[in-house]
């Protein structure tokens, strides 16, 4: 009797080392401990305001509209590609969803004309980079600033105000900015969206096209799959989540404001990088994606609270990001995944 308890609760351990070294030969693995770790040092050194039931709305409100975001530049860079337009394409739907509201129109009429707006950017970013052989850093890097200057120019810069006309389509908040529960809507829209993404992207065969394309272009031809499809479908789903992201903007802040979505094409790629996402393609997970849009809110949010002045937070934030390349970077050599 003892000797079958002995071996039970040696093969239990066995599973449970087997288990953690499973775990831990998944990027995401790092991010999710250092996750956990950043929440628990915050909430100790913040007397716990860093979890206090205003901050936790606040940033459940707050991460979603980036991390969207995030979740399609990081499908993009396992494709082997970027795009540094998503800033500026946020902000010239929100535009789009700003004036057409704006008109009186019918709320499923103007969502759907700012998805279309989002999906013809992305479509466009596509068409650069697979037909034009543009490299994709500088064809959304002109796209970018090409759509805040249309953007700058047609708006004149001015802020226009949407309470009045989200009184007469209250469906909008409802969808877009309520609360299922003492939650956000919005969290739930971001992890919907990232399990689709990332059921696509693991248990699909579009997924494994992803992949392929970012890691080796000619395995991927010779398998027969058409890299410019991918790649522009790719572009596309970004396009579409900026849209989405615009949508949420506008009606959380009630206004648009021509610079919305400033910064988000840095922070996405930021938050991809340190989800554990290759900038040179086909390495990635959307739960390392999911977690890296996740932390650095929780970093920069957290730092407040350690009476970091606000210019300085980005040098943290910056630094962080520098730490995580160089974690993954020197795990890679050792071959630990």
């Amino acid at each position: 009797m003892v000797d079958s308890q002995k071996r039970g609760l040696m093969f239990g351990g066995e599973n449970i080392k087997k288990f953690l070294l499973k775990f831990f030969t998944y990027r995401f693995s790092i991010i999710l401990i250092l996750l956990i770790f950043l929440i628990v040092f915050f909430t100790f050194t913040s007397n716990c305001l860093f979890i206090s039931t205003s901050n936790v709305t606040t940033m459940l409100r707050l991460i979603p509209e980036l991390g969207i975001v995030t979740l399609g530049v990081g499908l993009l860079m396992i494709s082997g590609e970027f795009d540094l337009s998503v800033g500026s394409t946020v902000g010239l739907c929100a535009y789009i969803f700003a004036i057409l509201l704006g008109k009186g129109m019918n709320s499923i009429f103007v969502v759907v004309a700012t998805l279309s707006a989002g999906f013809l950017v992305g479509l466009i970013n596509g068409m650069l980079t697979v037909k034009g052989r543009i490299p994709s850093f500088i064809a959304t890097l002109g796209m970018m600033m090409f759509w805040k200057g249309v953007l700058y120019l047609h708006s004149g810069m001015l802020t226009r105000p949407l309470r009045q006309y989200l009184l007469a389509e209250p469906s909008l908040e409802k969808i877009f900015i309520s609360k299922i529960g003492i939650f956000p809507v919005q969290v739930f829209w971001f992890l919907a969206l990232a399990l689709i993404l990332g059921l696509i992207l693991h248990f699909h065969k579009f997924g494994n096209w992803v992949f392929v394309t970012g890691d080796n272009k000619v395995a991927a031809r010779a398998m027969g799959i058409n890299l410019d499809k991918v790649k522009t479908i790719c572009f596309v789903i970004v396009g579409l989540l900026c849209a989405v992201s615009s949508i949420m903007q506008d009606i959380r802040t009630e206004e648009f404001i021509a610079f919305q979505g400033k910064g988000y094409e840095l922070k996405a790629i930021a938050g991809s990088v340190v989800g554990g996402t290759s900038i040179f393609g086909g390495v990635g997970s959307m739960v390392g994606i999911f977690l890296g849009a996740v932390i650095l809110p929780v970093i920069e949010n957290g730092l407040v609270f350690q009476k970091i002045p606000m210019i300085a937070i980005d040098m943290f934030v910056g630094l962080s990001i520098v730490i995580f390349v160089i974690v993954y970077f020197y795990l890679d050599k050792r071959r630990m995944w």
